[in-house]
Formats: C-alpha cells, sequence, structure tokens
C-alpha cells in the first residue's frame, strides 16, 4: 500500500491533461499580467503598518537591512518556483509540482495546505478591507450599523457586509475571465503603486538625518517565555530572539517576511500563460524585485521621518505623517491601503481555486469541480463554490488569531518546492528547462533552512493548528482521495493503459 502513497504522476501526463477541451483553461497572460498580479497580491497593508511596527520594536533603521534579508529568503525560494512553472505549466503550483517528483500523499499535503492558506489568507484580506472603508467612511461623516460590520464591533448578532459582498464580487470578475481579471488588477495595481511612490516621494523630504543614529541599535535580549503563544523555537530549545543589533536585524526578517507572502501565487498561472517557459520567470522573479524595492524605500523613509522609538503601532507610517505635519497623506495611505487589499484578496482567490481546480482534474477531489465554462475558459465551479464559502467565513467570523496559519502555510509550501527541484533534477535530468534554478542543490537546500528557520519562529499553538488541520487532510485523502485519483484507476485497469 506504501507504494501507492508515493506515486509520481508524469510531467508529460500533466501537461497532456491540460489540453482536454472541458478540463483546458484559457491561456492569455504575459509576462507583464505575471508581474502585476505578483505586485498585486504581495504589497498590501503590510507596507503601510508592518515597516515601522518592525522598526520599533525589533531593529530601528536596520529595518531596511532586514528587508533585505526577508527578500533574499524569498528570493531563494522564487529561483525554485522559477524552474518548476517554467518546466511543468500547469494549474496548482507547489501541488503540481509534488505530485511530479515526491508522490501522491505529499502532493496531497501540500494541495490541502495552500487550500487553507488561500483561502483563509482571501477572508482575512477581505475583513482588512472592510475595516479600511468603514473608516473611510467614517471620514465622510456616513457610519454603518453596527450589526453590518462584522463580528467584532457588534453588540450580539453580527456579520461583515462589506467583507462578504468584495469575495462575491472578485468571485464574479473570476468566473469572467483570467484576461479581465489581468486588466482590473492593472488598473488597481498602478493606483496602488502610484500612492507608494507618492508617499516614498513626499516622505523623503520629510527626512532628519539625526533620526538615522544609531542606524543598529543596541541590542536588547528578549526573556524567553512559555506555553503555547511563545515561539516553538523557545519551547524546543530554551532560545529567545533578541531586538536590535545585528540579530535584531534577523528577528526582524523573520516578521517582515510576511509582507512578502503571496509571489508564489503568480505560478499558480502557469498553465493561463501564453508562454509560461519565458514569462513565468520573469513574472515571478520581476514581482519579488519590484516589492522588495518598494518596501526597503518605504522603511528608508518612515525611519527617517521620525525616530523609531516614538513611531506608533498601529498605523506608523500614517502617524508619522501627522507627527511632521501633513495629516492629507494620511487620507492617502488609507485609500492606497483599501484599494490594495483589492487585488490582494482577488489573486488569493485566483490561487485558491486553480490549486483546488488541478486537484479535482487529478481526481484527489470531485471531478465535478474540474469542468470549465463552455464559454469562458475558467474553473467556474470551484470558483463560485470557494467564493461563496470564504465570503460566509469572512461575514462571520473574527479571524486575527487564524492568520498566522497562511503564514506557516507558505513557509511550509517553500519548503516542499525546493526539495522537489532537487529530486527532480535527479529523476528527469531530460525534461527541458527553459529556466534553471543555479547551484543545485546547494541553493535549494539553503532555501529549505531558511523557510525552515522562520517557520520555527512561529508561535507553537500555530503549529498545533496547522498540525490539526493536517489531519483532517489525511482523513479526506484516506476515505476519497486514494481511491479516486487518476493514478488509482488507472492501476485499477492496467489493459487500458
Amino acid at each position: 500500500m506504501s507504494s501507492t502513497f508515493f506515486r509520481t504522476k508524469k510531467v508529460e501526463q500533466s501537461i497532456r491533461d491540460t489540453e482536454e477541451p472541458e478540463h483546458a483553461l484559457k491561456k492569455s497572460l504575459s509576462a507583464l499580467d505575471l508581474t502585476v498580479f505578483g505586485v498585486g497580491v504581495v504589497i498590501g497593508t503590510g507596507i503601510f503598518v508592518l515597516t515601522g511596527t518592525v522598526a520599533k520594536n525589533n531593529a530601528g533603521p536596520a529595518t531596511a537591512l532586514a528587508f533585505v534579508v526577508a527578500g533574499v529568503v524569498c528570493a531563494l525560494a522564487a529561483l525554485c518556483y522559477a524552474e518548476f512553472a517554467s518546466t511543468v505549466p500547469v494549474a496548482g503550483s507547489a501541488y503540481t509540482f509534488s505530485y511530479a517528483s515526491l508522490g501522491e500523499l505529499p502532493a496531497w499535503i501540500i494541495g490541502w495546505d495552500l487550500v487553507l492558506e488561500f483561502a483563509l489568507g482571501t477572508a482575512v484580506v477581505a475583513v482588512g478591507w472592510s475595516g479600511y472603508i468603514r473608516s473611510l467612511l467614517d471620514n465622510a461623516g456616513w457610519q454603518m450599523p453596527a450589526a453590518l460590520g462584522g463580528r467584532d464591533g457588534a453588540d450580539g448578532f453580527g456579520f461583515d457586509i462589506l467583507a462578504a459582498a468584495l469575495v462575491l464580487a472578485l468571485t464574479g470578475i473570476l468566473v469572467l475571465g483570467m484576461k479581465l481579471s489581468a486588466r482590473i488588477t492593472s488598473i488597481v495595481v498602478a493606483i496602488k503603486v502610484a500612492v507608494v511612490l507618492v508617499v516614498i516621494i513626499a516622505g523623503a523630504f520629510l527626512i532628519k538625518g539625526a533620526n538615522y543614529d544609531p542606524f543598529i541599535p543596541a541590542s536588547k535580549p528578549v526573556e524567553a517565555g512559555g506555553g503555547l503563544h511563545s515561539p516553538l523555537i523557545q519551547l524546543m530549545f530554551g532560545w529567545a530572539p533578541s531586538n536590535f543589533g545585528v540579530m535584531g536585524i534577523f528577528t526582524a526578517a523573520s516578521v517582515v517576511f510576511f509582507a512578502f507572502i503571496g509571489f508564489d501565487i503568480v505560478a499558480t498561472a502557469a498553465e493561463e500563460t501564453r508562454n509560461p517557459q519565458r514569462d513565468m520567470p520573469r513574472g515571478i522573479l520581476g514581482s519579488l524585485a519590484i516589492c522588495t524595492v518598494l518596501y526597503v524605500a518605504v522603511s528608508i523613509v518612515v525611519t527617517g521621518m521620525q525616530h523609531y522609538s516614538e513611531l506608533s503601532v498601529d498605523a506608523p507610517l500614517a502617524d508619522a505623517f501627522k507627527a511632521t505635519g501633513h495629516p492629507f497623506f494620511s487620507g492617502v495611505i488609507s485609500f492606497g491601503a483599501a484599494v490594495g487589499l483589492t487585488t490582494v484578496c482577488m489573486i488569493l482567490l485566483l490561487g485558491q481555486t486553480r490549486v483546488f481546480f488541478a486537484m479535482s482534474r487529478d481526481g484527489l477531489l470531485p471531478r465535478f469541480f474540474s469542468r470549465v465554462h463552455p464559454k469562458f475558459k475558467t474553473p467556474y465551479r470551484p470558483t463560485i463554490l470557494l467564493g461563496v464559502v470564504i465570503a460566509i467565513v469572512a461575514c462571520f467570523t473574527s479571524l486575527s488569531e487564524l492568520a498566522e496559519l497562511v503564514n506557516i502555510g507558505t513557509l511550509f509550501a517553500f519548503v516542499i518546492v525546493a526539495i522537489s527541484v532537487i529530486i527532480l533534477r535527479n529523476t528527469r535530468p531530460d525534461l527541458p528547462r527553459a529556466f534553471r534554478t543555479p547551484l543545485v542543490p546547494v541553493l535549494p537546500i539553503v532555501s529549505v533552512c531558511a523557510s525552515l528557520w522562520l517557520m520555527f519562529n512561529l508561535p507553537a499553538e500555530t503549529w498545533v493548528r496547522f498540525a490539526v488541520w493536517m489531519a483532517i487532510g489525511f482523513v479526506v485523502y484516506f476515505l476519497y482521495g486514494r481511491t479516486h485519483s487518476g493514478l488509482a484507476r488507472a492501476e485499477a485497469q492496467p489493459h487500458k493503459e
């Protein structure tokens, strides 16, 4: 039986499956579209909030270096994603890659992980978007009823109607076609990047050199804690990270890393790219480079405008402008964050539906969901199903404590993809590779170690929740996926090979 758990799906078979008319997605995306998707999902509230928060608590002005470190960790994973996405241009991202290298059970595990990561991420972002919209409405003098603003602010029964409406609207856009989604994303990303650039340029004129002294503040040890709220590495080894100093930069990097989450979603669109061998590496690496530059620039500006010790935690960039006598830019930042979260939500939903579609096409989930729309050539059934479910979750659930599950899911995917690159290089050296990850196996091994390090810095309770979700996934696989997969059906009827 154990051999069935690690049966692999040949790359050639995965590509042939994409050519079946009723299961084929429309190829309409270019390298620019992919880059826009990457920038659209990565740049969210993190650029406006996380930069100042980390500067105050962890690294001071050296937060810029923390973003560089986090960008390097992501770049290691991005190089692995680029090789796989260009070699196996099939929807599903890390799920599809692991099916071709590690086997069916590992593929199911990573697919189940991605379902959680993207679905929960979409719901969390939708709730965050709703909060910004309500704030803008309050500034305009119009307040929504408490019962319609989410459970947190309601007395008794309450639901977040704005979050649900956003998810349902984006679901409709994704059903209508990828090109339409790409056009809308391009417009919104242009607005979002313009807001970020305005903030950087305006803030540059308010920088005071004295605020950079010291650039790397003196180290402050952090007392080791206990309980599930502590990082796993503390519970395992009794080691606690330090704030500030050189080690504080790495502590900050483990926090700001999560501002980069999302570039891997570009890989889920490989099957809908016109020239994936050329465009996937450009889209993945290009979007990551753009976001890193913008993050570093914002962190330099905010720590130059106001001394890191005086930055606020809730809205550091907006409050820094207020402290320097420019409250107008506070509204600009809120507008940019609200606009930006629209694309983050849509692209997370896009990634979720493509992974679900790929797993359905392979038979690990009901094949009912692998049919594409006869006109729009989009996976409309899983898109509608997941859109409705996520809208309900966003509408009725307070998700702040669950947001870290998105982080551990992403890092787990990074580990799997890096390992898969090494395995496929050894098992299928004959495959044509338009892009090759350099320094294999050294670079993928370094990527695995870097991702595991960041995972161990997550709270232990996040690991517990992640383990529970994985346990549910094992049950679903053994009850359904193992016997219904395409490979299982092929083994049951060998005479049809």
